[in-house]
């Protein structure tokens, strides 16, 4: 399991590493993807070597048993044979084969757990490595789609920014004093033009309204006819009297 810890921990020493550098986000995550993936390559080989050992342990073992068998039957026909000084010495080996046997199977069983925990823990970490390369995915997802937000952002404050607005506002009063002296100047070409003909009836139309008001109020006051009559004895006795002065004339000028 100690090949598993160093692991952790030398992922962990490069995460912070890199962090630390406070390098792009996305390029962390794709080296810290391509570290896992050399670590999990060298994990991979060391427990190689633990199932290796496992398998020589095992071998051993059976070595050992067969060994065992072998020096029972040894021992066996040495019994058969009346031999029993080497039946004697087929069971000492007999006894030495057990004892190396067992002390195999002990070593063998060990290393059978142990790399079983280590083909167990290596299945989880391809698993989490792959967790991570989604992940790592994802992370870049939101990377990008975060800076474009904080561009669009930016951009935004930029349009915000009081002194754009202020630029419109004076071009709009530039627009509107031009405009204003466009107007005045056509007012003054209309005043040296002369009023225009619906100027000149309403004017006319003034003047008659005053004139029969004045002529409402002289007949009011009853003064209206008594000055016309006046006013026409007085043309009647100025006309006569330039007839008489034209008929002495005459007369005159006959007598001469």
């Amino acid at each position: 399991m100690g090949v598993f810890s160093r692991f952790g921990t030398l992922i962990k020493s490069n995460i912070n590493d890199l962090i630390s550098k406070a390098e792009d986000p996305e390029k962390i995550l794709n080296q810290l993807i391509l570290d896992m993936r050399e670590q999990l390559i060298s994990a991979k080989k060391q427990v190689a070597v633990a199932i290796a050992d496992e398998k020589k342990l095992k071998k051993q073992l059976d070595n050992a048993l067969q060994s065992h068998r072998e020096w029972e039957q040894k021992a066996m026909m040495a019994v058969r044979a009346n031999r029993d000084d080497l039946a004697v010495e087929a069971l000492q080996r007999q006894q030495q084969a057990q004892e190396l046997s067992d002390e195999y199977r002990k070593q063998w069983e060990l290393q059978k757990q142990a790399t079983d925990q280590l083909r167990s823990s290596l299945r989880q970490l391809n698993a989490k490595i792959d967790e991570a390369k989604r992940k790592k995915d994802l992370l870049i997802a939101r990377q990008r789609r975060a800076e474009a937000q904080k561009k669009i952002q930016e951009t935004m404050a930029g349009v915000g920014d009081t002194s754009a607005f202020d630029a419109f506002d004076r071009m709009a009063e530039k627009v509107d004093t031009i405009e204003a002296e466009a107007e005045a100047s056509a007012e003054l070409a209309e005043e040296m033009t002369g009023m225009d003909l619906d100027q000149k009836f309403k004017d006319l139309e003034a003047d008659y309204s005053a004139n029969d008001a004045l002529a409402a109020l002289k007949a009011k006051m009853g003064v209206g006819g008594a000055m016309a009559a006046e006013s026409a004895e007085e043309e009647f006795s100025f006309a006569e009297a330039e007839r008489e002065l034209a008929g002495s004339d005459s007369f005159n000028k006959d007598e001469f």
